[in-house]
């Protein structure tokens, strides 16, 4: 039976893209007994409580991840707690630095601090390629969050609460991503590009939705699960969005990659190998050689990198327009 069947859960950040995705899915496939969505913009959860109006197990609470206090109180009688709340635009934190230590690291803390003392069973917190090696603010919050949330498994309590990560690359149609911001583009003819060499990884809101779903079930505490995705470059993806708009090269923005990286090499030696992801096993009390945390887990080798420009799987031209096709009206231009 699945874990989240018949439980209380908690979204933080849950107005957005994946919230947006993650409660229509969870209520049909494992009939918890409540969602409750918790986000700072009354607006947005005006919008999508109209869409769940006739469904009394989800429930709406206006707060921050940066309140300890409202946090703590909200997470009264939860189980499970998908944290999603995050300032994630890189030229946004890159400008505004502050406010993005305030919700990323900050708000990290403040979710474990509160779900420790709320008794949650279980923390799932979504983090982003930008955490592996980063470059820019928003990926060294982001690294500095994960850490925090598989620090936190260090207890000397019998029963606690445990935390883990999920890790995602580009996620295809989230707000502020590539192929709205191109359609957007392309009623005007022109679509801007960093760079022709530039590649990203590709998910889906559903496969996101899935690998949180497979992390409540299968985490002892600790990991860091990377899903197998492909890759796509970006001429490609302009090519998918809008084949006959023109291009031109804008350069790379303040704290841009050329390309995405979900596991390092330097993570290589704790990382292992499965069916449809990876998984980072903590460094610290020699928890990545944990029979349990393993599984049937395949350990890569020593110089092991998954980084989007070296993948072995890469999604086409025609994949991606089929993608578009489906999940907007009126398909590409």
């Amino acid at each position: 039976m699945s874990k989240l069947k018949n439980k209380t859960i908690l979204i933080t950040g849950g107005t957005g893209s994946f919230g947006n995705k993650f409660v229509p899915m969870t209520l049909q496939s494992h009939d918890p007994k409540k969602i409750i969505i918790y986000s700072r913009d009354e607006m947005k959860q005006w919008d999508m409580a109209m869409k769940f109006k006739d469904d009394p197990r989800v429930i709406f609470a206006v707060g921050d991840v940066r309140d300890t206090e409202r946090l703590s109180r909200v997470m009264t009688g939860i189980d499970h707690v998908v944290h999603a709340a995050a300032t994630k635009i890189v030229p946004t934190a890159e400008y505004n630095p502050s406010e993005c230590i305030k919700t990323n690291i900050n708000g990290a803390m403040n979710v474990i601090e509160a779900a420790h003392d709320q008794k949650v069973t279980s923390v799932v917190a979504l983090s982003t390629d930008k955490a592996c090696n980063p470059i820019n603010l928003y990926g060294a919050t982001k690294l500095a969050s994960d850490k925090l949330f598989v620090a936190s498994n260090q207890t000397a309590e019998p029963v606690s609460t445990r935390f883990a990560v999920v890790r995602y690359g580009n996620v295809m149609g989230s707000r502020g991503s590539v192929i709205p911001f191109f359609l957007s583009c392309a009623k005007d003819n022109s679509l801007p590009i960093t760079n022709k060499k530039m590649t990203r990884f590709m998910i889906s809101l559903e496969q996101g939705v899935e690998l949180v779903w497979h992390a409540f079930e299968d985490m002892h505490g600790g990991e860091i699960y990377v899903k197998k995705i492909p890759s796509m470059n970006i001429m490609d993806i302009a090519k998918a969005v809008a084949p006959d708009a023109d291009t031109k090269i804008i350069g790379i923005r303040p704290g841009e990659k050329l390309h995405e990286q979900m596991v390092g090499i330097e993570d290589a030696a704790h990382t292992y190998e499965y069916d449809r992801y990876y998984k980072i096993l903590p460094a610290i009390h020699g928890w990545s050689d944990d029979p349990a945390r393993i599984g049937d887990g395949k350990k890569v080798v020593a110089d092991f990198s998954y980084a989007s420009n070296s993948n072995s799987e890469w999604m086409s031209v025609e994949e991606l327009r089929k993608w578009i096709a489906s999940n907007y009206a009126g398909g590409t231009s």
